[in-house]
């Protein structure tokens, strides 16, 4: 801007309106303490002046300066529930589009161009043919979360899979203990979730839910065969061991002499960790899920499914193959109409997997929860041990380690985002002492990685699941020492 140096703020009025009085066609008026000029439709030129009156030091006109009006609307319309948009295109009619309200409607050509306004998260949106694109959105932050809905599961819930069947429905699907009567999908009817299907499982630890084409498919991590029956005393008799009464423990749970751990039991005979995990796929005509493949695993805890590109890929966290939790847990590809070996990686009681991608960056990290050999010295805790995340280097076309993170018996990673912030959450459930320990949400720092900013206290928590829904947003989690699952809400400014 010419002469910008020179330039200073100015107060229009006392520069063009005359000490001796006000010119006619201006009436100077006071509200509330405020004075100002009220001006005359008839005299729309009164204040006209030269420029060089302004611009006291500067003999060129700036390209541009801003002039600070305060305007006093007397009258306001009515409010009216009434929206409708109009949609300009160059050399073309003019077209009118209502604006709907509510629940999220469908998005398909016959909506295409269509507005959508989303009032619990104050955004507006534009039907392109296929899905919903954000025009205005409210950028939320995360507050604090409450307390939404207590589900009473068969028995305790090992994990918790979140899924969407289009056109069919939102469901959960929860992995139980006891292999009677199994597992159980759960239907979001009326704002809740409901009991919708359940399926035989031998001590399911988590689910999967993914798709292929047009296939929808549900994994399920069956961790070991060995039936267990509820006695009164709370006490369960386990196949395999001659009637022996017992307390339900994993393989690496320790007892505890005055609050001491001691080492692990001895695996009761009869108990097979080495078994296949099933993968379900869904039957649109049935409207249930049916067994489609089976793959061996080790005491599997846990399946992730994701692609890159145009390829599929399914890991599995394997924990204990029956002597230890040091093992190999694999990264399957799917080529040819099954999946086959990607990568190994080596875990220490892998419980979880979790694949996330931050810009184009592909992440995964593994739950390690108990490190444990039958053949080396005992260490002085089996459960405060690294966890760690992983990035993919497409140039080597392998996983490579990107953090630790220390956790205590890790059995859940659960990835989410609040507006423009990126999140983990971890399940810690037993420190070697307690089950009563803190869960962590950890967020992205970019070049810091993942730093712990909020400590959520939970009771041998055994997952975490975010989701939302047109109300708002939800962290789910379940307990593996309670048959009580909790629903927060995560409250954002």
């Amino acid at each position: 801007m010419a002469c910008a140096h020179d330039l200073r703020p100015l107060d229009i009025l006392s520069e063009v309106v005359p000490t001796s009085g006000v010119r006619s066609g201006i009436r100077m008026l006071q509200v509330q303490g405020a004075r100002g000029f009220q001006f005359s439709a008839s005299a729309r030129h009164a204040l006209s002046f030269p420029a060089s009156q302004i611009f006291l030091y500067c003999d060129l006109f700036p390209e541009e300066f801003s002039i600070i009006i305060t305007l006093r609307v007397l009258s306001v319309p009515p409010k009216k529930n009434e929206y409708i948009f109009t949609v300009v295109k160059e050399e073309s009619n003019t077209a009118d589009m209502k604006l709907t309200l509510g629940s999220r409607p469908p998005c398909t050509k016959n909506e295409k161009a269509q507005f959508w306004f989303n009032a619990s998260r104050k955004g507006l949106y534009l039907c392109d043919g296929s899905a919903w694109v954000a025009m205005l959105e409210v950028k939320e932050r995360l507050e604090y979360v409450e307390e939404y809905q207590n589900l009473m599961t068969n028995s305790e819930t090992m994990g918790i899979e979140i899924f969407v069947i289009p056109k069919v429905g939102f469901f959960a699907a929860t992995a139980n203990r006891y292999t009677p009567p199994g597992s159980a999908i759960y239907k979001w009817t009326d704002g809740k979730f409901q009991s919708y299907q359940n399926i035989p499982t031998y001590q399911a630890q988590s689910w999967c839910y993914f798709t292929i084409g047009k296939k929808a498919f549900l994994a399920v991590a069956n961790h070991r065969e060995g039936t267990s029956v509820n006695l009164n005393d709370g006490s369960h008799v386990c196949n395999g061991e001659s009637g022996t009464l017992r307390s339900w423990r994993r393989p690496w749970e320790p007892f505890h002499s005055q609050g001491k751990p001691l080492l692990p039991r001895w695996i009761p005979q009869g108990d097979n960790h080495n078994i296949n995990s099933v993968i379900y796929r869904w039957n649109p005509r049935t409207g249930l899920f049916e067994a489609n493949q089976t793959i061996p695993t080790s005491g599997a805890y846990d399946w992730e499914f994701f692609t890159v590109g145009p390829y599929s890929f399914l890991v599995v966290a394997n924990t204990f193959n029956g002597t230890s939790t040091k093992i190999d847990s694999h990264i399957y590809i799917w080529l040819g109409g099954s999946f086959q070996l990607f990568q190994s990686i080596l875990t220490f009681g892998a419980a979880d997997w979790e694949v996330f991608r931050i810009g184009d960056r592909i992440f995964l990290a593994v739950a390690n929860s108990h490190s444990y050999d039958s053949g080396t010295v005992v260490p002085n805790n089996y459960y405060a041990i690294n966890s760690s995340i992983y990035e993919l280097n497409i140039t080597a076309q392998m996983f490579v380690k990107f953090q630790d993170l220390l956790t205590y018996s890790a059995l859940d990673w659960e990835f989410f985002s609040v507006g423009e912030d990126y999140f983990l959450v971890v399940a810690n459930s037993f420190d070697g002492f307690t089950f009563s320990v803190n869960s962590i949400i950890y967020r992205w720092q970019g070049y810091e990685g993942f730093v712990a900013v909020h400590r959520l206290p939970t009771f041998g928590c055994r997952d975490w699941e975010a989701f939302h829904t047109t109300a708002g947003s939800y962290l789910m989690y379940s307990s593996a020492r309670e048959p009580l699952s909790k629903v927060l809400k995560l409250k954002t400014v």
